[in-house]
C-alpha cells in the first residue's frame, strides 16, 4: 500500500518572494524532515530538501505554493514548511518541533 500524500497550501507573504535566503530556511527545514518533500507551484515539482531546486520556482509574492510530503513525519512537514513560507520566513528553522535547538551537523 502506497504512503499518504499530505499536502498544504501556502502563499508566499514576503515582499521579496522566494530567494536565496528564504530557499535556505526552506530547504534546511525541509531537510530536517524524514519524508520526502515537494514544493508544487502550477504544474513545476521540486525537491524541497534542494535550495537549487526551490529557486528554480520564481515565486514571487503572492505565489501560492503546495507542499506536498510522503513519509513517517508528513503531516508534521507538511505543516511546518507551510507556516515557515506564511511567516514570511520569519520562523527559526533550526528550532527542531519539540522547541529545542537542532544541532548544525550534517
Amino acid at each position: 500500500m502506497a504512503e499518504p500524500v499530505f499536502q498544504r497550501k501556502a502563499v508566499v507573504t514576503s515582499p521579496q518572494g522566494l530567494h536565496a535566503r528564504p530557499a535556505e530556511l526552506l530547504a534546511r527545514l525541509a531537510s530536517s524532515f524524514e519524508s520526502e518533500i515537494e514544493i508544487v507551484r502550477d504544474n513545476h515539482r521540486v525537491d524541497a530538501k534542494s535550495i537549487l531546486h526551490v529557486l528554480t520556482l520564481g515565486a514571487g509574492r503572492g505565489t501560492e505554493l503546495i507542499v506536498e510530503a510522503r513519509g513517517s513525519d508528513a503531516a508534521a512537514a507538511a505543516e511546518a514548511l507551510a507556516k515557515l513560507v506564511e511567516s514570511d520566513f520569519s520562523h527559526d528553522p533550526m528550532l527542531s518541533r519539540d522547541g529545542s535547538r537542532a544541532s548544525r551537523g550534517g
